[in-house]
């Protein structure tokens, strides 16, 4: 059995656990992150030496990294569907995790800080409307793709990529600012809630 130590509100956790229930994979889940184990502790940091979440035990093999975790994942289940085979199906879907991990998450860490955590240390208003402004525009490259698609990011069919970003469009939903109208990111987020393991861990059991 696959153990995940991490916290169940963290986002990038919840994409592990959308992704277990999605592979109808049997979870040993241990609390690890503020208000739980820390992960300061000695025994986590021999895991993960950068004292984040999610970590996963498989057998003897530990594993740090959401996206990569949750490639590993789909690649053990042998699920094609989500993670494909072919090199040009694979890259789509890994340009599209990529991007959520890196351009997308830069443009929102803070105004999120701000907005929600309301940290001391990210109340310089100009910043959080920069951070808002360019959360915003990442969102609307995100609402293109989807036009274009015409459903999952990747193209026709729900794959990896629409878990670490139907993550972030509740991340963008669930924040307190000012945000556009992107028609396609709207259909997408209801498309995605037609699945029970989003609404459980990706819409926090929001019906």
């Amino acid at each position: 059995m696959i153990t995940l130590l991490g916290k169940a509100s963290s986002i990038n956790v919840r994409k592990v656990l959308w992704l277990c229930e999605e592979l109808d994979l049997p979870v040993a889940h241990e609390a690890w992150g503020s208000g739980f184990r820390s992960t300061q502790a000695p025994e986590f940091l021999a895991l993960n030496p950068n004292g984040l979440v999610p970590v996963i035990r498989d057998g003897a093999h530990v594993l740090w990294e959401s996206n990569t975790i949750c490639r590993y994942l789909a690649a053990r289940e042998g699920r094609a569907d989500l993670l494909p085979a072919d090199p040009v199906g694979r890259s789509r879907v890994e340009q599209w995790m990529d991007w959520q991990a890196t351009d997308l998450n830069a443009s929102w860490r803070y105004a999120f800080m701000a907005l929600v955590r309301q940290s001391p240390a990210h109340a310089d208003p100009a910043a959080v409307a920069d951070s808002v402004g360019a959360w915003n525009r990442h969102m609307a490259i995100l609402d293109g793709q989807l036009a274009k698609s015409g459903a999952y990011a990747a193209g026709p069919h729900f794959t990896l990529a629409d878990i670490v970003l139907g993550l972030s469009a509740n991340r963008w939903f669930m924040t307190p600012m000012a945000r556009p109208h992107l028609a396609a990111v709207e259909a997408y987020y209801e498309r995605l809630s037609g699945r029970p393991a989003f609404l459980h861990h990706g819409r926090n059991g929001l019906p």
